[in-house]
């Protein structure tokens, strides 16, 4: 009998066999961001600015790799070098107008394909799906001493369930 951990092993692998089903454009398509850069976006569009060595040291990569995407990202336009708000000598990234635009027509394609692919489950099971998300990618970071900080809710995505 398989354990429980060969099956969920199976399923995240397959998970990401169909990402591209929660997004109707398909990669490639211009104005669409590369998965490095809509994560990058997404950490900054919480954190606010951050330099490389912050990067660094939220995704555990090596500078070069990041030198590498923050270049691609500066020359795409969707974000911008400026000085640190805080008074640090390192430069820092930040989105601009551009980056906020794509970023949010990505995820909201993103949500718009999630929520086909689970039309037809009900509010309960979506909420716990979440939830359980939420928990395995937690445990992860925990194992990795890089916890990944997440946005306040809005008050529709606290519970999407429907009040009685």
């Amino acid at each position: 009998m398989e354990k429980p951990t060969h099956l969920i092993e199976f399923e995240t692998m397959l998970v990401g066999r169909h990402s591209h089903l929660f997004d109707p454009r398909a990669r490639g398509t211009s104005g669409r961001l590369d998965r490095s850069a809509y994560v990058l976006l997404s950490r900054i569009e919480i954190d606010g600015p951050l330099s490389i060595g912050q990067l660094s040291d939220a995704f555990g990569l090596d500078a070069s790799t990041l030198n590498r995407q923050t270049a691609a990202m500066l020359k795409a336009g969707v974000v911008e070098r400026i000085p640190d708000p805080e008074g640090g000598i390192a430069r820092k990234f930040s989105i601009t107008a551009e980056g906020r635009r794509r970023l949010d027509a990505d995820r909201g394609a993103n949500v718009h394909g999630l929520e086909r692919v689970l039309e037809q489950w009900t509010a309960e099971e979506v909420a716990d799906f979440a939830a359980y998300l939420r928990r395995f990618n937690s445990d992860i970071e925990r194992l990795e001493g890089r916890p990944w900080p997440r946005p306040r809710p809005t008050e529709a995505a606290r519970d999407p369930r429907p009040s009685p």
